[in-house]
């Protein structure tokens, strides 16, 4: 199916449009107040049939997923690359149209290699959802950390916002920034040398070889995990060493001159990119960040499913806290009515 306002599938947030990126931050709210309910639950996916496809470890973004669809009522199905067909020698291709021969509706995928999500949706009719390829993109980390800094700042344009790590192997970066750049936030870049890609200025971005630099540039700093499991030798002296010249401390934020916004994709590494002070600190919107997830991913769903995002916001000031409003019940289209 082919949603008029997001297109077949959500692949990243490259080839979004400012306005497309506005529209599904401005769905997920009234989903947040879906999840502040008693019942948890709106029927607006119910009868669609949803694959969580992992052949990555995950657990945020799978439980995040696994929570939207639960509470847009869909019927969902995980597969993870262990104990599948794929450890037989079956491909991607031929485990997709297999699920798709059991009429399922869309696929949520993550996986190790880039461009697999784009591959697959270019493969079968089913709607796919990239919850993370390579060292691609991820969209709907990149939609959620939007939605949590136009929440916690009122706006993005015009925001000075840092992403402090290991650029290189990080999907969540190349999404920020993106989705940042496309709705007029000024995006900055701080890490060594060894984690970042060549040429990352060309898009558009400021560069910081000092932590120090950063954090007097910036409104918000979005700490990225080093992403230990991607690398070889060689990318940093140790660990110790990396927390001592990059790491996010709260002796480092007393000096700042605002007041910072802190945010981090998870899971963390605490002690390495982030001291646990600032983490659980006032500065932090982490958890916030994992509470947006849910909405966000609400959102994507329903509007690749068809759903029209002004029946979202009417739902909302339409149903009094409790029980399921009028406005979301009925329907057989998979959207509310």
């Amino acid at each position: 199916m082919k949603s008029a306002v997001l297109g077949k599938d959500l692949l990243g947030l490259e080839r979004l449009s400012p306005d497309q990126i506005r529209l599904v931050l401005d769905t997920a709210e009234p989903f947040k107040e879906v999840s502040e309910r008693p019942i948890k639950k709106v029927p607006a996916l119910r009868g669609k049939t949803i694959v969580n496809l992992f052949f990555e470890a995950s657990t945020r973004t799978r439980i995040s997923f696994e929570f939207a669809e639960k509470r847009l009522s869909a019927d969902t199905v995980n597969v993870a690359a262990t104990g599948s067909s794929v450890q037989k020698g079956e491909t991607l291709v031929d485990t997709a149209k297999n699920l798709e021969a059991m009429r399922i509706d869309m696929v949520v995928i993550r996986h190790p290699s880039s461009g697999v999500a784009e591959f697959l949706g270019n493969r079968i009719r089913s709607n796919v959802i990239n919850a993370g390829d390579g060292q691609h993109e991820h969209p709907t980390q990149g939609l959620l950390d939007l939605l949590t800094i136009r929440d916690k700042h009122g706006r993005i344009e015009g925001l000075k916002v840092c992403l402090v790590g290991d650029v290189l192997h990080s999907r969540v970066a190349r999404s920020n920034i993106w989705g940042l750049l496309k709705l007029g936030a000024e995006v900055g870049v701080c890490g060594p040398d060894t984690l970042m890609p060549r040429g990352i200025e060309e898009l558009g971005v400021c560069r910081f070889r000092r932590i120090e630099e950063a954090v007097e540039w910036a409104d918000v700093l979005n700490v990225l995990r080093l992403q230990l499991e991607r690398m070889e030798k060689g990318f940093i002296p140790s660990l110790r060493e990396y927390y001592r010249v990059f790491g996010v401390t709260v002796e480092r934020l007393e000096r700042a001159p605002r007041r910072l916004t802190i945010m981090h994709p998870g899971p963390m590494n605490r002690g390495v990119e982030i001291d646990s002070r600032v983490a659980d600190g006032s500065h932090s919107v982490i958890l916030d960040q994992v509470t947006n997830g849910v909405a966000v991913r609400m959102a994507v769903l329903y509007l690749l499913a068809g759903g029209r995002p002004e029946l979202a916001a009417a739902a909302k000031r339409a149903s009094p806290p409790g029980p399921l409003s009028t406005s979301w019940r009925g329907g057989t289209t998979g959207a509310p009515e």
